[in-house]
């Protein structure tokens, strides 16, 4: 009897690799939004964004 594919395990991988995918480009923008504020010679706004991140969480 053949093995059933399991498919919630490749699910979770496609999800944990589009998080990462997702968190390299903030943290990317980030870098680029500190060194151009650094050159201006202000700070930058803090980001509170996170609770945006996953629209099914309150």
């Amino acid at each position: 009897m053949a093995k059933k594919p399991n498919y919630g395990f490749e699910k979770r991988k496609k999800e944990m690799d589009r998080k990462a995918k997702k968190d390299a480009k903030r943290e990317d923008r980030r870098r680029r939004e500190e060194a151009k504020a650094d050159e201006a010679g202000t700070a930058p706004a803090p980001e509170d964004r996170e609770s945006e991140d996953e629209p099914g969480t309150p």
